[in-house]
């Protein structure tokens, strides 16, 4: 009879990986459910789901990633201080050209399960709007992501 093995948070430390990912012409949906499932471990086969198992990722190019039908002129993006009359609306044009880094993040961070786990998860996401970033020391390995 064979044995389900868990995977011990000290091994899940050991075995983490730095991937890198082009944003260019990617679909955001697409993108944001690889990524989630890249920081969550679930490509891993000793994937445990109460452990942070999951590997590190960069994604570049962020400015240029690919929204869907009309989502850039018809799609909203609101946020709200708390304050009355605090409510901000960004249209999806608007996000691509001055917040596609939070975009992304965003959408990444929707992807992920709603638990006090995904904030650990989710400190291991790093996005930037060009193809410079600060993990070249990481030396992470280059990803494609099928369209």
């Amino acid at each position: 009879m064979q044995k389900t093995t868990f995977v011990k948070k000290e091994t899940a430390l050991n075995n983490r990986k730095w991937y890198l990912i082009d944003a260019t012409d990617l679909v955001l949906g697409k993108l944001a459910v690889s990524a989630a499932n890249l920081l969550r471990g679930k490509n891993k086969v000793d994937f445990t789901p109460n452990v942070d198992c999951g590997d590190y990722l960069v994604i570049i190019n962020s400015d240029k990633v690919a929204l869907t039908s009309d989502k850039a002129e018809k799609e909203i993006w609101y946020t709200h201080s708390g304050y009355i009359g605090g409510l901000k609306a960004k249209s999806g044009k608007e996000m691509l050209a001055k917040y596609s880094n939070k975009l992304v993040y965003d959408a990444i961070k929707g992807m992920l399960p709603k638990n006090t786990l995904s904030r650990y998860i989710i400190k291991k996401l790093f996005v930037y709007k060009d193809a410079n970033h600060q993990q070249k020391a990481q030396k992470p390995i280059e990803l494609k992501i099928k369209n």
